[in-house]
């Protein structure tokens, strides 16, 4: 598969984006720690609602395949939010969920971190119950606030970035020119897998340098574009590109397979999705692709979701969890193309319904091969 094939995919992506609001709304309101504290939730009372960032990124399809698929086990109806890439999109839908009265069980893939306050402080006064995924301030810990906020979850940010800084690194030689697409600026996901790529170079490479950085929202489309503009002002000196995601990163190769600059450039993301991994296994493009970290997205939402409806049915009580349950980091792995085949499993028919049988089965912090490796508080530089 060239990505010349993926062009329906990024022009399917720009319909998206063309819809959604690239602004992102700054939210103030802080949750408290008087939310409806009625007891266990009936399961037939319960409706599970999944929100993520847009529908164009394939990782929050995959978190939509995910939800689908715990509610397919457990019985439940689900709702889906598409934020379409704003904050205040993404809070008006949730608070009009909300105001239905229904009790809901909720996996959040924020747009922005200052969206958690807010999100939690409505879901709590609602006797909801959420897992929030990826991204919220620093400072605000679920066991400070009510038990409605039942976790913080995500993939360590700083190995990630280390990873791929070690991938392009290799590939390189120590010797080049970097540019880098971060995700959204208000992302402690980003700002993470940011850090850790850059401190690896600083520690392991310091004969490359980052020409420039430019956030490109989780958008294939935006990432395109923002490659486009470093291609037009660096040529030929780019020898490697850093994405946060694959989703910008194939925005990014589109551009630069434009450029005819392809063949002499490396690229390492974040994710190991399916279009990546049939890109990988052709050797697109000189093989461009030399650095991947591995989760899937409907690992997230199915474990975010299914935490917060042990919560909300009574079979776990958050304020007795470690605080390692509560804000916690899972397992991600790296990948080059020489160990890629140990990841195939992961994206066959059924593979996200598998998952979700042995997520039942074994707990959410006990599922191979995301499980639990960490956390307790914010990711620190080792």
């Amino acid at each position: 598969m060239s990505l010349s094939s993926q062009r329906g995919r990024i022009a399917r992506a720009s319909a998206f984006a063309a819809a959604a609001s690239l602004a992102l709304v700054g939210c103030t309101t802080t949750a408290g720690s008087g939310g409806e504290d009625a007891g266990p939730i009936a399961k037939e009372d319960i409706v599970l609602v999944a929100s993520v960032i847009n529908t164009a990124n394939p990782y929050f399809t995959a978190n939509i395949e995910g939800a689908e698929a715990l509610a397919a086990e457990l019985d439940l109806p689900l709702e889906i939010v598409d934020s379409e890439n704003s904050s205040q999109t993404e809070i008006s839908k949730i608070q009009a969920i909300l105001a239905q009265g229904k009790k809901v069980v909720m996996f959040v893939n924020t747009v922005a971190s200052s969206d958690t306050p807010t999100i939690v402080d409505a879901v709590t006064r609602a006797g909801g119950y959420v897992s929030i995924w990826w991204n919220k301030p620093d400072e605000f810990e679920p066991w400070d606030q009510s038990d409605n906020f039942v976790a913080f979850q995500k993939h360590p940010g700083i190995e990630s970035g280390r990873c791929n800084a070690q991938a392009i690194g290799d590939a390189l030689g120590g010797e080049g020119n970097v540019i880098m697409l971060p995700g959204v600026a208000d992302s402690t996901t980003s700002q993470t897998r940011v850090v850790g790529f850059k401190a690896e170079l600083e520690e392991n490479y310091p004969g490359i340098t980052i020409l420039e950085e430019q956030p490109s929202n989780w958008d294939p489309v935006l990432a395109n574009q923002n490659a486009r503009d470093m291609i037009a002002k660096y040529g030929d000196e780019i020898d490697a590109v850093w994405s946060a995601d694959d989703g910008m990163q194939l925005g990014a190769l589109q551009a630069f397979e434009d450029a005819g600059l392809l063949e002499q450039v490396k690229f390492a993301s974040d994710g190991l999705y399916p279009d990546t991994v049939e890109l990988m296994k052709e050797g697109y493009g000189n093989n461009a692709i030399v650095g991947e970290t591995f989760h899937r997205g409907y690992m997230a939402s199915a474990i975010g979701l299914y935490t917060a409806y042990l919560a909300a049915t009574g079979e776990i009580d958050p304020s007795e969890l470690p605080n390692e349950k509560r804000t916690s980091f899972f397992d991600i792995k790296c990948v080059t193309p020489d160990n890629l085949d140990e990841y195939a499993q992961y994206d066959e028919p059924g593979a996200a319904a598998a998952f979700v049988k042995e997520l039942i089965e074994n707990g959410p912090w006990d599922t191979e091969p995301a499980t639990l490796v960490g956390g307790g508080g914010p990711e620190v530089l080792d």
